[in-house]
């Protein structure tokens, strides 16, 4: 059983638009033997903690209420129970247990030492395999362990470099074509087409087709109805009438990348170009449909994952560069400084200190991925003073450990200087915007490249402002963070004497 989360922050959905779900929780001085747990709890008893549960919420009968209070606010709900049941809670909401883990050591333990001991939430698994199928981010065990040894190369430091002149291009001629200066431009649509870019050159060394616009609707829409189907009691298959826009959508998606393979496959060998499809291609073991799926399935994770995280984190920089103007003008300074004419390569933008601060502290006020899919506990784990029982599940919070004002002060401010050289440290665990532990973020050194060569040509290009009377915008989580409303800033060619 699974339940909806209506809002995020308490923001209002949007009709016909699923807004933030989150994972089957559980908690709460429960009943010591739940039919789910009545066995495992008997046969993982240890002194102590066999029989109960950490502190938390009360739950009443079914811990629905719970569920109520986390929906109108979930970072507040969490940071009110954190201060009265600690940093390990209990969620009790039938029939599940749910631990919620907020002290960054026992998270950090969690997802690297126990790693093995768990697997992410089973449902939130069928419904993303019914878009990505078995690849990389869906697959466990061995399974998951073979693919992704085969990938590391491609998405390693010195890979990614290699990569480097395809962003530079491909983010000089987008800027090209945005005008030198409009009031309120469509950004968040502008920086999703730019990625998508990106990742197609990158990945297929093709650019965007004339169907950008209905790839972009159709990744939207796969992405709400994910979110739809992690928590709704009953999602059924999609032969149902009412899913016509999902299968549309993924028909959509499904083309696009076979549509590319066919192309591939079509060119002698020798022809090839060495990117992604080519190296995954040249990996299969035999030529059999099942390796070709396999190919498709991979492919479809690269493009949805190597786009859309990437350009959710860059809106999220860009508006706060606009409400910033300080930090934006001084990241500017540094970037003409660095670079001084040169194009920014990834190398050359190693180098500007201060502009990767901004882009680790937006990515720190708004992780793209505030929850991390919950795990479940394949036997009994013991975690500071508490042992839990197989079937356990657990859920960290990135949002609430990168907005805890015990290692970030004044949480809510945007202060790129927390990650200067000279900061504070903050324990490890604390700032995890790409995950921790073996299932770490594949693509972070691609996505932080990325993003640092893009930001570093805005900044050369364009000053970017908030428009007149617009209110902060309010984040929703669709599979990833975004505005609940497409976000539209006012950008000005830059004047290369104005800072």
């Amino acid at each position: 059983m699974s339940f909806a989360f209506k809002r995020f922050r308490g923001v209002r959905p949007r009709i016909g638009q699923p807004s933030t779900r989150i994972t089957d929780i559980v908690s709460t001085p429960s009943e010591r033997q739940c039919p789910i747990h009545r066995n495992a709890a008997a046969a993982t008893r240890a002194e102590g903690s066999a029989d109960k549960w950490p502190p938390g919420p009360r739950a009443g009968l079914t811990g629905w209420k719970l569920l109520r209070s986390m929906a109108g606010d979930l970072p507040g709900a969490l940071a009110a129970w954190r201060k009265s049941h600690g940093d390990v809670m209990h969620l009790r909401i039938w029939p599940e247990h749910t631990v919620v883990v907020t002290d960054p050591r026992l998270a950090r333990e969690l997802l690297v030492a126990h790693h093995d001991a768990l697997i992410r939430w089973e449902r939130g698994i069928r419904v993303f395999s019914q878009v990505h199928g078995h690849s990389v981010l869906t697959a466990e065990g061995e399974a998951w362990r073979r693919r992704r040894h085969a990938l590391v190369p491609g998405f390693s430091p010195k890979a990614v470099q290699r990569l480097s002149p395809t962003i530079v291009d491909t983010a000089a001629q987008a800027f090209a074509q945005w005008p030198q200066n409009h009031a309120y431009w469509p950004i968040e649509r502008e920086l999703t087409t730019l990625t998508m870019d990106v990742i197609l050159r990158l990945a297929f060394s093709d650019p965007l087709g004339e169907d950008v616009r209905a790839v972009e609707q159709a990744v939207r829409v796969t992405s709400a109805a994910a979110n739809a189907e992690f928590y709704s009691l009953f999602s059924g298959p999609d032969w149902l009438p009412w899913k016509r826009e999902k299968r549309r959508a993924l028909w959509t998606l499904k083309e696009l990348i076979e549509r590319h393979i066919q192309s591939r496959l079509k060119r002698p060998r020798e022809a090839w170009p060495e990117d992604l499809l080519t190296r995954l291609l040249q990996s299969r073991e035999d030529a059999s449909e099942q390796a070709l799926q396999d190919v498709r399935d991979e492919c479809m994770t690269t493009f949805l994952a190597g786009h859309e995280t990437t350009a959710a984190s860059l809106v999220w920089w860009a508006w706060c560069m606009a409400s910033n103007p300080e930090a934006q003008s001084a990241a500017r300074k540094e970037v003409r400084r660095v670079l001084r004419g040169r194009p920014p390569a990834v190398e050359a933008c190693q180098e500007a200190a201060y502009l990767t601060q901004t882009i680790k502290e937006a990515l720190r006020l708004y992780p793209v991925a505030p929850l991390l899919m919950s795990r479940r506990a394949e036997c009994a784990i013991k975690l500071g003073e508490w042992t839990f029982p197989a079937r356990t599940l657990f859920m960290i919070p990135v949002h609430a450990l990168h907005h805890d004002p015990r290692w970030f002060p004044d949480p809510e401010a945007f202060r790129p200087e927390r990650f200067a050289q000279d900061a504070a440290e903050v324990p490890r665990g604390a700032y995890i915007p790409f995950g921790v532990g073996p299932r770490v973020c594949l693509g972070q050194h691609l996505a932080m490249a990325e993003m640092t060569v893009i930001a570093a040509q805005l900044l050369r290009r364009f000053t970017l402002a908030v428009p007149v009377g617009m209110a902060p915008p309010r984040p929703v989580l669709n599979v990833t963070l975004r505005p609940e409303q497409p976000l539209h800033l006012a950008i000005a060619e830059t004047d290369e004497d104005a800072d």
